[in-house]
């Protein structure tokens, strides 16, 4: 069967046998708090559980590698939005060992790319056109320095009000040990 299909079998029981009602909260989080963390799969239920979140706790934003790569991107417009909006007054950053982004390169990337039918007049394009793709598609080469780099991003902001305090983290996707990179109060 298909994934789709899985998914809305499943949801489908899901909602007729009233599950949901056990997640039922409001968008306001209970510990007016936003976290920025990492895509990766192995922090789905780990990081929750290794910070004692529920369900409605936080504002959870997720991306490859916990990075803000623009200051007036999607990532810290939702940041932003979470703080002005939903009463969140700290911010948590929090990357994790082993990530994905610490050894992606955009050489590598461009290839498979290339492999799935994106032709090399497309990047050449994009490079004129003043994306720097080999930038855009780079990684970081040092998580710490990385969730570091992300705090300093959020606290400068020009409309990041100086009283929330951001603080970063990095956590063992394997045991779910949470070291302070910054405490942010």
């Amino acid at each position: 069967m298909e994934k789709l299909n899985e998914i809305l079998e499943y949801n489908k029981h899901f909602v007729e046998n009233k599950e949901y009602e056990k997640f039922q909260t409001t968008k306001f989080p209970n510990k007016k708090a936003v976290i920025l963390t990492c895509m990766d799969t192995r922090l789905l239920e780990l990081l929750p559980k290794a910070m004692n979140l529920s369900n409605g706790d936080v504002k959870l934003i997720k991306n490859a590698g916990a990075l803000i790569a623009h200051p007036f991107g999607s990532i810290m417009r939702s940041i932003l939005v979470a703080v002005y909006e939903l009463q969140a007054d700290e911010v948590f950053v929090i990357g994790h060992y082993d990530c994905g982004m610490s050894s992606l390169k955009a050489e590598t990337m461009m290839e498979k790319m290339k492999a799935r039918g994106v032709r090399q007049e497309t990047l050449d394009t994009l490079d004129y056109s003043g994306i720097e793709i080999n930038s855009w598609l780079h990684g970081f080469d040092n998580v710490t320095e990385s969730v570091k780099h992300s705090v300093e991003t959020i606290k400068k902001h020009p409309l990041m009000p100086a009283d929330v305090n951001v603080h970063g983290l990095v956590i063992d996707p394997e045991t779910g040990r949470l070291d302070l990179v910054v405490e942010g109060y």
